[in-house]
């Protein structure tokens, strides 16, 4: 709300309507993010295989491989899906409040492109023949305009949907409770401690800024940085032994 206040008198600052911004001299109230339940490499693989006979499981996919949310998952569209060049574009999200759904651009207001993996080609492959099938069955021939993951009768299925679908694969799996959520947040830890780049990573998970991924991700920086330290020692350690070899 202070956020909301704010730009909207800044704007009437822009209009010359005002002298000055008096949400300036308020001191914003403090965010207080939940905590993070991070899933490594093998965490992930498993999580992967226990979903195959549910529901969750392109969500699932889309959301730990990819770094996508619930609203990008549940906007997402065929159309968007390139998997001969192997590549996603996230150009919209679905937004659900009490008054229902409605499509909206995604959160940071731009539009980015997320390259895919072999499974992320294969899997999407295997899933758009037996959606095409079933939706032959109701009479229906599946287009670009349909959504990768939608309800049976072809209809658009709410963000919220797909965290009840996790919820209820979670608790068939009997499971650890997770978030949704943190299967994106476990995507992104694993592409920083994999040695992907912060802007890299800022980009494929549509991050206005790099400080918004760094400062999210930080406790996967001291890592990096030994790990970058070690390198770089490595390198120096070459360089130097070969200046010390007698010339000649």
């Amino acid at each position: 709300m202070h956020r909301v206040l704010r730009e909207a008198l800044q704007q009437a600052l822009r209009w010359q309507l005002l002298a000055r911004n008096p949400a300036d001299a308020v001191r914003p109230p403090k965010v207080e993010r939940k905590q993070m339940q991070v899933l490594d490499a093998v965490g992930t693989a498993e999580m992967i295989e226990a979903a195959r006979p549910y529901s969750a499981f392109m969500p699932i996919l889309l959301g730990a491989l990819c770094g996508l949310r619930r609203g990008e998952i549940a906007a997402l569209k065929w159309r968007s899906v390139d998997l001969d060049a192997g590549q996603l574009a996230v150009v919209a999200s679905i937004e659900q409040t009490k008054a229902g759904c409605r499509e909206k651009e995604t959160k940071s207001g731009r539009d980015r492109t997320v390259a895919l993996s072999t499974t992320m080609i294969e899997e999407p492959r295997r899933h758009r023949l037996e959606q095409a099938q079933a939706l032959l069955q109701l009479g229906v021939r599946l287009t670009p305009e349909h959504c990768v993951v939608m309800q049976a009768d072809a209809t658009a299925l709410q963000p919220n949907s797909i965290g009840h679908a996790f919820a209820m694969f979670l608790k068939a799996t009997k499971r650890p409770h997770i978030r949704f959520h943190d299967l994106r947040h476990s995507h992104a830890t694993q592409m920083l401690a994999a040695g992907v780049h912060p802007k890299i990573a800022s980009e494929r998970l549509g991050h206005a800024k790099v400080g918004t991924t760094l400062d999210l991700y930080s406790h996967v920086l001291p890592g990096m940085q030994a790990d970058a330290a070690a390198r770089v020692d490595v390198a120096i350690r070459a360089a130097l032994e070969q200046h010390r070899k007698p010339k000649g």
